[in-house]
């Protein structure tokens, strides 16, 4: 879920009531908070807490929420959900640390002690495109395997169908796989892949749940229908990185302020035109 924001800053409440009934209300299975489309790194930690406490109530126990706890400093993590209100949160999603670029046994020592301390299960999340280090395959079973009551599924969005294939056809019985790109959803759905954390679901939740939901249903042909019509607006809303592209389209569709916390900015005037565009095509 992006998280919205009024022209001078401040997190918009309202409107982040409004897009929790908007999501439920369109097939949207599950929530995640505070995630990369939520600018995470730029609210506080009291905001933090808000926009948690925010969704939980707004959705009213409807779908399960996931709220985002992932960090670089293990022990800040550990502590992070530790004081995090976990009041009707279901599970953490958590990223693989950035920067410090750990090795594998790294990754698998941290998220070992996230699991250990945690008591709500987890959800990994590989993005190696904005960490700086691939989790292989190799040690998201290990994972798995080693924590099967704690590490329960993975977001993936390494890109890499080697790799994704390898845990699809690996992991434990129960362990779940989603993707992490929009753009891959139906044909890591095809290996085996049960949904995805998405972007576009936040301004097309109807469109984009009914396709996966086809997908996962065997039904094909209509999945890829929806697949190639959605396609020309996932590209576009990542033109220039995420959230700006999706936050513009929910302006224009008339749910959110096209604001944005620095370092990141709107989407230039071409883009938003563009996306316009596109979005006039999907209604």
């Amino acid at each position: 879920m992006v998280t919205p924001f009024f022209h001078g800053g401040e997190v918009d409440f309202n409107a982040l009531e409004q897009l929790t009934e908007r999501l439920i209300s369109n097939s949207v299975n599950y929530l995640v908070v505070l995630g990369t489309t939520a600018e995470t790194p730029t609210l506080s930690a009291s905001e933090k807490q808000d926009v948690v406490r925010c969704v939980v109530q707004s959705g009213g126990g409807r779908v399960p929420v996931v709220a985002g706890a992932g960090g670089n400093d293990t022990r800040a993590v550990i502590q992070g959900i530790k004081e995090m209100d976990r009041n009707g949160v279901d599970a953490i999603l958590s990223v693989v640390p950035y920067y410090s670029k750990p090795t594998q046994e790294g990754i698998y020592q941290h998220f070992s002690a996230v699991a250990a301390s945690s008591d709500l299960p987890i959800m990994l999340y590989n993005v190696p495109g904005r960490t700086g280090m691939n989790m292989s395959a190799n040690t998201v079973i290990r994972l798995a395997m080693d924590f099967p009551d704690q590490v329960v599924a993975l977001k993936e969005a390494s890109g890499d169908f080697q790799q994704i294939s390898d845990i699809l056809r690996d992991k434990p019985p129960g362990f779940q796989v989603v993707s992490g790109d929009d753009a891959i959803t139906l044909p890591m759905i095809s290996l085996g892949a049960g949904g995805v954390v998405s972007v576009i679901g936040n301004g097309y939740p109807a469109l984009f749940s009914t396709m996966v939901a086809a997908a996962l249903g065997g039904a094909c042909e209509k999945a890829r229908e929806l697949h190639h019509l959605l396609t020309p607006m996932i590209k576009a809303i990542f033109k220039e990185g995420n959230p700006a592209g999706i936050k513009a389209c929910m302006e224009i569709q008339g749910w959110i302020a096209n604001v944005l916390r620095l370092p990141l900015v709107p989407a230039s005037q071409s883009l938003y035109l563009e996306i316009r565009e596109l979005d006039r095509l999907l209604h």
